[in-house]
């Protein structure tokens, strides 16, 4: 596969980088305080816009999926979550900023499209909250407390599927769970019931005697099992 180099313009460290659903352009976070927005091809790349917001090292970003409209969030040391919407083509705006932390937000996700506008993040004050946007404009806010006492790293959704199930079957009933991983060394599963977020798995997975850096979900499709990859600083 052949490489190209990208030119982000950050002058700090770059912590996150992520495409966009049409693989035409990457945003990137960075110790800066700023997301950049950069148009790819295979040949050559332009810068079309910085987003400023944050007044701490942004540490992740993420696009939501084009059915919603040109959207992007991002987290920072800050505590803050920050959606930002395209309207014309590369002018962004502010959306919405989520200050619901008191300590660095280490973690955003967006939930399978098919749960809606949804975003899971992950702190280090412990908690994970989830916001989901309401037809009206406004957002609603569920919240995991002291999902990992000591800092959550990491989040990420399960599909929407359930294992086993054929493609599309489940469109009117979708898995909603979330896998985080945390300071306290462990994995945790969490899926909403009745409009509350409860532990999944007992007892938290601990196969780790580090913290955990980072969770990610499998795909599913029509398997008859689910998978998650966990990461450590213990170096497995």
């Amino acid at each position: 596969m052949p490489s190209q180099k990208i030119e982000s313009g950050h002058t700090v460290t770059v912590h996150d980088v992520a495409m966009d659903y049409y693989g035409k352009r990457l945003a990137t976070a960075s110790s800066d305080c700023t997301i950049k927005i950069t148009g790819v091809s295979s040949s050559s790349s332009q810068q079309l816009a910085t987003l400023s917001g944050h007044q701490g090292p942004v540490w992740q970003v993420a696009w939501a999926h084009p059915k919603f409209g040109s959207i992007l969030a991002s987290c920072s040391s800050d505590g803050k979550v920050i959606i930002w919407k395209e309207g014309a083509q590369n002018e962004w705006s502010l959306a919405h900023v989520f200050d619901d932390h008191k300590a660095s937000v280490n973690s955003i996700a967006w939930a399978p499209h098919e749960l809606g506008l949804c975003l899971a993040c992950g702190s280090s004050d412990g908690n994970i909250s989830v916001f989901t946007a309401r037809s009206d404009g406004g957002w609603e806010t569920s919240r995991i407390d002291q999902a990992h006492p000591v800092g959550v790293t990491s989040v990420s959704w399960a599909p929407s599927m359930a294992p086993g199930s054929l493609v599309g079957s489940d469109i009117l009933n979708p898995v909603q769970k979330l896998a985080s991983g945390g300071c306290d060394n462990t994995v945790k599963v969490w899926k909403l019931f009745n409009g509350t977020w409860k532990m999944d798995c007992f007892p938290a997975l601990q196969m780790h005697t580090d913290w955990v850096r980072d969770v990610a979900w499998a795909p599913n499709l029509g398997l008859p099992k689910t998978t998650i990859a966990s990461a450590s600083e213990d170096g497995k």
